[in-house]
């Protein structure tokens, strides 16, 4: 019968996306990108209100970038175990209160403090509003799912300087977290609204080794990336980033044998997500580097006023939002691998042309230049975003969501401390002698070799990867198998042979009389 067809659709998804869901969750992860890194600016006025110097006040954002890395882990298993809706409440809530707090501290002791709170908050916000939009998405929605998850990290770190300028200068630093008050109360009403409530596992079973493991690994690898970028010469930032990996290295040697690990590690086993891993890892270290490295450039190599150098970093912005529409489409067309070699390939040329520049190029070309690093910037975020999910089944999204977005922090974190490390390595190098801009021009140079990575990476992958979500009800990818690659799923059984293709039978070859 016709109904019988219809394959039953898969645990934890529903028929259709929700737009207003994943439009609430990219709100919330906008707010936390923005945290993350909008304080740069108001650093000296942070510490002139407090009397220390400004240096001082970089631990607030460093126990901010900690607290988020070591609380993804855990906030996967809570999300089991309370019920996704629950847990993202409390996280709106947690974040909305500790930027009060925030905002009323009265020395550096309270700020870093209440940081962490928000750092707690936002880790909870990440991977759960996440989970919350791929549970209710099917994969022929995935595409569209993840265009509204992409954006805060495409925009966040390009308009943190804009706008914590805009806010410093005009209001004071603590509009920089009085603003998220509004912003959460309304994201807190809107998902108690909206936010599907699941029940959760009460009996679900915590790895506390692993967890344990896992955070100190993360947290130490964190503080080894922002030690590298604030103090290069003491020993402590490798130090640190060794017992990081060690770690790291344990927790996974763990997970490899607990009966109920903290991750289902055998997602990297899906060929589509390990690409995020590897070759994605590459593309986000090195596209993260770009906002920390193009304003210093301007500023220090150029002799820009910060204004205007911020108004130039907003071209990238205009690229990212320029080729958003066309982003699904592209993919849809081209498939994953040759929009994710076009997406790194394009960015490595970028790269290698803003080494060329200097303060006389014309600036049309250098705006022109970064909207186009923009554009391709935005296509490969967008794509690696889509294809880690392509192949991974409903029991493993929880795992997969979680390590993800561990991955996505620590390649945040590397790409400044790479692009500060390259800065320093090639500073008085003698190619670039009496150039102010030299440092940046060989920074930019590496970048765009370790760009090349990705893109090696992305040649490896088969034509036809993720094509279940790239390239929905085709039935030539279907037919093929490859869209079915690393999950498993109840397929109907083939279709019996042709009449050309059932062996002959005595006498089949004898013409018929009419």
């Amino acid at each position: 019968m016709a109904s019988s067809s219809v394959p039953a659709p898969e645990p934890g998804t529903s028929p259709a996306w929700n737009p207003r869901l994943a439009l609430l969750v990219a709100a919330t992860l906008f707010m936390e990108f923005l945290d993350g890194t909008i304080l740069t600016t108001a650093i000296p006025n942070i510490a002139g209100d407090f009397g220390v110097p400004p240096a001082d006040v970089n631990i607030t954002m460093t126990a901010y970038l900690m607290t988020v890395a070591m609380g993804i882990p855990l906030s996967g298993w809570l999300a089991e175990r309370v019920g996704a809706r629950k847990v993202f409440c409390v996280a709106i809530t947690l974040f909305t209160l500790a930027s009060l707090a925030c905002a009323l501290s009265p020395d550096l002791a309270v700020l870093t403090v209440s940081r962490i709170v928000q750092g707690a908050g936002a880790a909870m916000m990440v991977p759960v509003g996440t989970l919350l939009v791929l549970r209710g998405t099917p994969k022929s929605e995935l595409l569209r799912a993840t265009a509204f998850l992409v954006w805060p990290a495409l925009l966040a770190p390009v308009l943190a300087p804009l706008v914590g300028g805009a806010l410093t200068t005009y209001l004071s630093w603590h509009w920089i977290f009085l603003i998220n008050l509004p912003l959460g109360a309304a994201a807190f009403i809107t998902a108690l609204r909206i936010v599907p409530a699941v029940p959760g596992d009460p009996g679900r079973r915590l790895d506390w080794l692993g967890l344990v493991l896992t955070t100190a690994g993360v947290g130490s690898l964190v503080v080894g990336l922002e030690l590298a970028t604030a103090h290069p010469d003491g020993p402590w930032a490798a130090i640190s980033a060794l017992a990081g990996l060690a770690a790291v290295v344990c927790a996974v040697l763990w997970m490899r044998r607990a009966k109920t690990p903290l991750f289902d590690l055998s997602v990297f086993r899906t060929r589509t997500f390990r690409a995020m891993a590897t070759g994605g890892f590459v593309y986000r270290l090195t596209i993260s580097s770009v906002p920390f490295l193009l304003p210093l450039m301007f500023q220090t190599g150029f002799g820009w006023s910060p204004l205007h150098a911020g108004i130039m970093v907003a071209a990238v912005f205009i690229g990212n939002i320029g080729i958003k529409p066309a982003t699904t489409p592209l993919i849809r067309r081209f498939g994953f691998r040759a929009m994710l070699v076009l997406g790194s390939l394009a960015s490595a040329v970028t790269f290698a042309l803003c080494a060329l520049l200097t303060p006389d190029t014309p600036q049309a070309l250098i705006f022109a230049l970064l909207v186009c690093s923009g554009a391709f910037r935005s296509i490969g975020f967008s794509a690696y975003a889509s294809v880690q999910y392509a192949d991974i089944v409903p029991a493993q999204l929880t795992s997969a969501n979680s390590v993800s977005a561990t991955l996505v922090q620590l390649a945040a974190g590397s790409g400044i401390a790479v692009g500060a490390l390259l800065i320093r390595v090639f500073d008085g190098v003698t190619v670039f002698d009496a150039d102010a801009a030299g440092p940046f021009r060989g920074a930019f140079l590496t970048m765009a070799v370790l760009m090349l990575l990705s893109t090696a990476d992305s040649l490896s992958l088969h034509r036809q990867a993720g094509a279940e979500v790239s390239r929905p009800g085709d039935p030539e990818l279907s037919r093929s198998g490859h869209a079915d690659l690393g999950r498993q799923t109840v397929t109907p059984p083939a279709p019996g042979p042709t009449e050309e293709q059932r062996p002959l039978r005595p006498g089949a070859g004898r013409v018929r009389r009419q």
